[in-house]
């Protein structure tokens, strides 16, 4: 029987049924995993299992480790050439998260320009009992249809948000961040022109060379009155200082579940912002659906599966 190691079982959800894993040995979870406690909880184990948790060269060195499961898309956490050098296979899962992050896409983009915040406080701070008529019109919202949709970053996620946002009236367009994405359904655009002309701007993009600092105080002026801007896709992209100074002298808002540091310090400039009504934060949880998160735990153990298939 394999001895498998998952160093942070939390990041899936305690609602999560786990039991796939316990067909192929026995499985050892901890919640958590600092830095420090790699190494010993990992070196005389088969296969591990981390979200988060670094493993490196010096990791795999001490251990017997035959696999190493990403319960995540990216594998920035593993170095990978050392596990190459070391005869370790490592596999993660792809596209499990599609559908919860479109749709979590347009419940941020719903919340902003709805005003969701203000009536919300409105209601319940009992203004509206005290009003004199039935409706409250201080904060005028619009409709997606016939406004601009940009897109930065036109991969699976950002295809089906581009889909749903032509459902919705919008004209798309897309910047491609590799420079490589060629999709004809959809109009392809220079960074500062999808900028000037969007009136929805959302980030579907991975972090890297290109896209690190993307979006900051040499281009965040050339947003549109009263524009939208929302990451989904890594932190990092936007320069969350830069930002936060613009939305202090801007009329722009902003929807952010991913930031370059996470959890959120306590010193992010964010936390400072003015008006809180033109700024929502969620805690990296656009991958999260229950739905999601099933099809993560179904894929690691048919990575699994597939692993030892291959190994008889």
């Amino acid at each position: 029987m394999m001895k498998i190691i998952f160093l942070d079982r939390s990041t899936i959800g305690k609602d999560i049924d786990t039991g796939c894993l316990e067909q192929w040995g026995d499985v050892i979870y901890h919640d958590t995993t600092a830095v420090d406690e790699v190494t010993e909880r990992v070196k005389d184990a088969d296969i591990v299992i981390t979200n988060k948790v670094p493993i490196n060269k010096s990791i795999m060195i001490e251990s017997r480790l035959q696999l190493i499961c990403v319960a995540a898309t990216g594998m920035n956490n593993i170095d990978l050439e050392a596990a190459k050098e070391a005869g370790i296979a490592v596999k993660n899962v792809a596209g499990y998260s599609t559908d919860s992050v479109v749709q979590m896409t347009f419940s941020m983009l719903f919340y902003l320009l709805g005003k969701m915040r203000f009536y919300d406080d409105f209601t319940e701070s009992g203004q509206w009992s005290e009003s004199a008529i039935f409706t409250n019109l201080e904060r005028p919202f619009r409709e997606v249809s016939g406004m601009t949709w940009g897109i930065i970053g036109l991969g699976d996620i950002g295809q089906e948000v581009a889909q749903k946002a032509s459902c919705f009236g919008a004209q798309v367009l897309y910047y491609s961040t590799s420079g490589r994405n060629r999709n004809s359904l959809y109009q392809r655009a220079s960074l500062k022109d999808l900028l000037q002309k969007s009136d929805i701007i959302s980030i579907h993009a991975p972090l890297n060379e290109q896209t690190y600092n993307l979006i900051n105080k040499d281009n965040l002026n050339l947003l549109k009155k009263e524009s939208i801007l929302l990451n989904l896709g890594r932190g990092g992209i936007i320069n969350e200082e830069d930002l936060a100074h613009y939305l202090d002298n801007s009329d722009i808002l902003a929807g952010l579940d991913v930031l370059e540091k996470e959890p959120m310090s306590r010193e992010n400039p964010l936390h400072h912002v003015r008006d809180k009504e033109r700024l929502f934060i969620t805690p990296h949880i656009a991958w999260a659906s229950v739905e999601s998160r099933r099809k993560l735990l179904d894929g690691i153990c048919q990575n699994i599966k597939t692993f030892l298939g291959e190994k008889l």
